[in-house]
């Protein structure tokens, strides 16, 4: 039975995700088909749709390697979600289901229930699971794809600690689905605006560069893209 290529497309980007493949890294068609046990078509087209999505490079004499965003690319895409998420709950205000609100309240009560005994070790899962429901209940699946794209490459760039007051956030939640129930539009607008504002502080950046190794003599070596460099003998 021949494998999709968007099982494989999911295979590869949920590893370039968690730094299996790492940033600049080749991604050999031969390789990366021995991994997933499948053939190289579904490979080739796994990573055209990597490409297009933006995780994946093609380089002259390299071929295919995963893709290395800057600092500002990546507070882009944190911007960019800081738009598109009060706009999903605006959109999920008016197009709501029973079944949505069922699900967006019965997470915020594990959340609460979660914050008051201290049990937080889950809380970033039920965090995500909220978000998810609030973009699907917006009813726009072009939104819903967008968001999700946004989701992976932010926790593919960074570190987001867990927030010195969860509770906070959870109440924020609370009266997000509030919102949404009675149906306020604006309110459920300005209310996930302020919250991914506030949230966007615990995101860290994966990729920092390390400090340079010190010289014996305690000074710094000068650092390129790939190597350190002594400078001690160079003169102006």
């Amino acid at each position: 039975m021949r494998i999709p290529a968007q099982s494989v497309c999911t295979a590869i980007r949920d590893d370039i995700v968690s730094g299996v493949h790492e940033r600049g890294g080749r991604l050999t068609e031969e390789l990366l088909a021995r991994r997933y046990g499948v053939s190289r078509v579904p490979v080739r087209e796994a990573l055209r749709t990597l490409e297009a999505e933006g995780f994946v490079v093609t380089r002259r004499h390299a071929g295919a390697c995963v893709a290395e965003p800057t600092e500002q690319e990546a507070a882009d895409f944190l911007e960019i979600r800081m738009l598109l998420e009060p706009l999903a709950a605006a959109r999920a205000a008016q197009r709501r289901t029973d079944a949505h609100l069922k699900v967006l309240r019965g997470l915020v009560r594990l959340g609460q229930e979660r914050c008051r005994s201290g049990r937080g070790e889950d809380l970033r899962a039920l965090g995500g699971w909220f978000h998810e429901t609030l973009v699907q209940a917006s009813g726009s699946p072009g939104l819903s794809a967008l968001l999700t794209q946004l989701r992976h490459k932010i926790a593919w760039l960074y570190v987001v600690q867990q927030p010195a007051a969860p509770t906070e956030s959870w109440s924020e939640y609370a009266a997000i689905v509030d919102a949404v129930a009675r149906g306020d539009a604006e309110r459920a607008r300005a209310l996930t605006a302020a919250h991914a504002e506030r949230a966007t502080g615990v995101h860290r950046w994966r990729h920092a560069q390390a400090p340079a190794p010190a010289r014996p003599d305690g000074r710094a070596y000068v650092r390129d893209s790939q190597h350190p460099v002594n400078t001690a003998g160079l003169r102006n």
